[in-house]
């Protein structure tokens, strides 16, 4: 039996996510964006819950194409508020929209966000060693560093914390647990 981060053990979704996704390193400016949207959306609440309504967000919310978002207007707002499919907080669905066009500034200016979020590690993943879970923080100082650097740049519903669940989730910090089949798979060499 393969051994596993033991957050991923809870349901069969969980492992597939954990098994295929989670920390894997992410390049891609739509599928950075989706991710934080996802996460922001799960401050709060448990992750089960998000992997259990993605479908339903990436339908309601145009599979999170950034300049779709970022046009959305109070006629929007108001049918994500109307869908029980999504999770339906006003400030979140205005935090897509508001980080949609952050997103689109970042973009203008340094090329892309992968590039701008990667510039903060110098292009490198950071590859962390704990031996169990309850060892691995929740916040460092790079997602400190994230979270103010993204709120001056007009990012909403925002925080250390998320930005750290974030930040692992597209592999730029490697916090798969020691022993986890997925942590050197995941890990990039230099």
């Amino acid at each position: 039996m393969k051994k596993r981060c033991a957050w991923s053990e809870q349901t069969e979704s969980m492992r597939i996510y954990h098994d295929t996704v989670w920390g894997v390193p992410e390049y891609d400016d739509q599928r950075l964006f989706r991710k934080l949207m996802l996460d922001i959306n799960q401050a709060g609440l448990s992750w089960q819950t998000i992997l259990n309504k993605s479908e339903a967000f990436d339908e309601a919310y145009d599979s999170f194409a950034i300049e779709k978002v970022a046009r959305y207007q109070e006629d929007k707002i108001n049918e994500l508020m109307e869908n029980k499919g999504i999770i339906r907080n006003r400030r979140k669905i205005e935090a897509a929209i508001a980080n949609a066009k952050a997103v689109q500034q970042i973009q203008a200016e340094f090329g892309s966000f992968s590039g701008y979020l990667w510039g903060f590690t110098d292009q490198k993943v950071i590859n962390l060693s704990y031996h169990e879970q309850a060892d691995i923080p929740t916040t460092s100082p790079l997602s400190d560093k994230l979270a103010k650097e993204l709120k001056k740049r007009g990012f909403k519903f925002i925080g250390s914390t998320t930005l750290y669940a974030f930040l692992e989730a597209v592999g730029i910090i490697n916090d798969h647990v020691d022993g986890c089949f997925r942590k050197q798979e995941v890990a990039c060499k230099e």
